[in-house]
């Protein structure tokens, strides 16, 4: 049983625990570049000590060691890579597999559920474990104090761990996998948002304490190195695990203590052809997915005249600013079109996701009296692949809209015209992320997500490491990031944009032809 559960979550681990290693380590060698005596460490210290600073990315501490500098850069963005994989594994290993009928035989044998859930749980902590102890690895290899870092990666281990017996937990709880990653999803958004809040506004720091990010902010690794935060993150973690386990056995087998309704009336609308029915099945991810990323860029929004103003204020500050990765903050459009390139993470990693359904949905047999109908696949994967489609046009349109309802908030001159014109200027990156996905669902359907994800997640993280590292140029400029203009700062890169799209094309037609020649999964 621990094998069947280590088998299934080896390659995402694998993947997690190297770039957890790796970002760590490529901020600690950063470092030297970005700050090069204690003055650029102090001026550094005084432009993260903004509020707008704090809630974005956190309070800084120790930026006078390399340790400090990659906390501050790499930590919350790391922990929420290894919550999200860690609570994303878990529903998939527990109820995607009891769902979809692999566990009744399993159940049927000596073991209890309670057994079978523990194990999984027990594989997804080592998991986090292991990639805690490679954050450790690296930070010390690239020459970071080991106290620090050894704080700094039990943070991020037990992170990992919370969230993923939050997601065994939310799989006992709901009775279908959608409902209980969306659950923990959400968990992870509102804990998120407790740190933002507790990190930007003195008088409601206590709320980081509700927080397992805050938890981990507490800790201020390298400067105090507390462990009290690490206690109280331990506690949840161990109450979350064994909440999961004991509930375990007081369901019944492919249930949940949270039970849609059966006796309602039916619900009929958009079943009427295969394109709607595609719309119907995307309606509900695309309304979460809009909501935390449209909540997220009001936020930068409202920020926007704090930062600008106290950027304007201090050049020099802009100066490290730029230089630690967060160029062009001085002004309105150069702030937003900074951060609208961030979205381009999410949207393709929405399309990945989507496309995956569709696979998953295809394994499970929950298409198959679909696939009986006189019906062309070409037709259903159009019809999918179109809904995703216009799903990152809303969900781009709502960051957009969003940021620019966040600066009117505070009267920074931005245009409504121009934050949608920053916001739809990623869409060429969410659409290989979408021909990448569809590529894979022909050709690879169980790697769906990982290479559907590749354009946005691996170009992304290419090329800040890319940059923090010194390697050539060219390296550089296989991120797609690395071709997209500062919108709405400067005009839209229509060259890229055209290539990117014909790629995405290409690889979609690819994926189409591979997934009408292919064998159904079952």
């Amino acid at each position: 049983m621990t094998a069947l559960a280590l088998r299934q979550t080896w390659r995402g681990a694998l993947v997690v625990t190297g770039v957890v290693a790796g970002m760590s380590a490529v901020a600690v060698a950063a470092y030297a570049t970005t700050v090069k005596d204690p003055a650029d460490a102090a001026a550094l210290g005084a432009l993260a000590g903004n509020p707008a600073i704090r809630t974005l990315f956190g309070e800084p501490v120790a930026l006078d060691e390399a340790g400090g500098f990659a906390v501050w850069r790499t930590g919350t963005a790391l922990a929420v890579v290894l919550a999200v994989w860690g609570l994303l594994a878990a529903t998939r290993i527990t109820r995607g597999e009891e769902d979809a009928g692999r566990w009744d035989v399993l159940l049927a044998g000596r073991l209890p559920v309670r057994t079978v859930v523990a194990r999984h749980v027990a594989v997804l902590v080592a998991a986090s474990l292991a990639a805690g102890s490679a954050a450790f690895t690296g930070l010390v290899a690239a020459g970071a104090a080991v106290g620090g870092a050894a704080v700094h990666s039990a943070g991020l281990a037990l992170c990992g761990v919370f969230f993923s017996a939050v997601g065994a937990l939310a799989a006992q709880v709901f009775s279908t996998r959608a409902s209980a990653s969306g659950a923990a999803v959400a968990l992870l958004g509102t804990t998120m948002l407790l740190r933002m809040v507790g990190d930007g506004l003195a008088a409601l720091g206590w709320l980081r304490w509700l927080s397992p990010f805050g938890l981990m902010a507490l800790t201020r690794p390298y400067d105090g190195n507390r462990v009290l935060p690490l206690l109280v993150l331990l506690a949840a973690c161990v109450a979350c695990a064994a909440g999961a386990v004991a509930v375990a056995g007081g369901r019944d087998i492919r249930g949940g203590y949270l039970r849609s309704s059966s006796g309602r009336a039916p619900r009929t609308g958009l079943l009427g052809s295969v394109h709607a029915f595609a719309v119907r099945r995307l309606v509900r991810p695309l309304a979460a997915w809009t909501t935390g990323v449209g909540a997220y860029y009001l936020l930068i929004g409202l920020l926007a005249v704090s930062m600008t103003d106290f950027l304007s204020d201090n050049p020099r500050f802009a100066e490290l600013a730029s230089q630690a990765g967060f160029s062009g903050l001085a002004t309105i459009e150069g702030y937003t079109a900074t951060l609208f390139a961030l979205l381009a993470v999410p949207a393709g990693v929405f399309a990945a996701v989507r496309i995956a359904a569709l696979a998953a949905d295809e394994a499970g047999g929950r298409l198959t009296l679909l696939y009986a109908q006189p019906l062309a696949r070409a037709t259903l994967l159009t019809g999918e692949a179109a809904a995703t489609l216009g799903g990152a046009v809303v969900l781009t349109t709502a960051a957009g809209i969003a940021a620019w309802a966040g600066t009117a908030a505070v009267g920074a001159p931005l245009g409504l015209l121009s934050a949608l014109s920053g916001a739809w200027n990623v869409l060429p990156i969410a659409l290989l992320c979408l021909g990448c996905a569809v590529l894979a669902l022909g050709w690879a359907p169980r790697v769906v997500t990982a290479v559907g994800s590749l354009p946005a997640v691996g170009g992304f993280l290419l090329k800040v490491v890319a940059e923090e590292s010194g390697l050539p140029d060219w390296v550089s400029r296989l991120s797609p990031f690395a071709h997209l203009a500062a919108v709405p700062a400067t005009a839209v890169n229509w060259p890229a944009a055209a290539v990117m799209t014909a790629a995405a094309a290409l690889a979609a037609a690819a994926g189409a032809v591979g997934y009408r020649l292919r064998d159904l999964r079952t």
